[in-house]
């Protein structure tokens, strides 16, 4: 994947309402969700909707399909595993095992600042 690639998906995600559909479009699945009913969660109006979803589709992060008149939205999976891939790629020191990722609780286990000593 090439740099410009990864700086246009990391900017798309950079922002809270983008990352916000963005990990629920991942949590959907492949099957994906109309447009409206991804507004009606977030509360977006149309226009703002319409920008966050065109932003991320920019950056190759979701798919859009036509079903009938529908816009069906899903997450690229393909995109944001080939992110993940160039973020890590030569990571570790050539143990890539180390470079496992965490899941959300593991992530926010490692994350927590420690505690402070008397």
């Amino acid at each position: 994947m090439k740099k410009s690639a990864v700086l246009a998906a990391l900017s798309a995600l950079a922002q809270e309402t983008r990352l916000d559909i963005f990990r629920y479009l991942v949590e959907v699945g492949s099957v994906g969700v109309p447009a409206g009913q991804i507004g009606e969660r977030f509360g977006l109006p149309l226009p703002t909707l319409s920008f966050h979803l065109k932003t991320l589709q920019h950056a190759g992060l979701i798919q859009r399909v036509r079903q009938s008149r529908s816009l069906i939205y899903s997450a690229d999976f393909g995109a944001i595993n080939a992110v993940l891939g160039y973020l890590t790629e030569n990571c570790c020191a050539g143990h890539p095992e180390i470079c496992a990722i965490p899941t959300c609780e593991e992530e926010v286990t490692r994350s927590d600042p420690p505690e402070k000593q008397s």
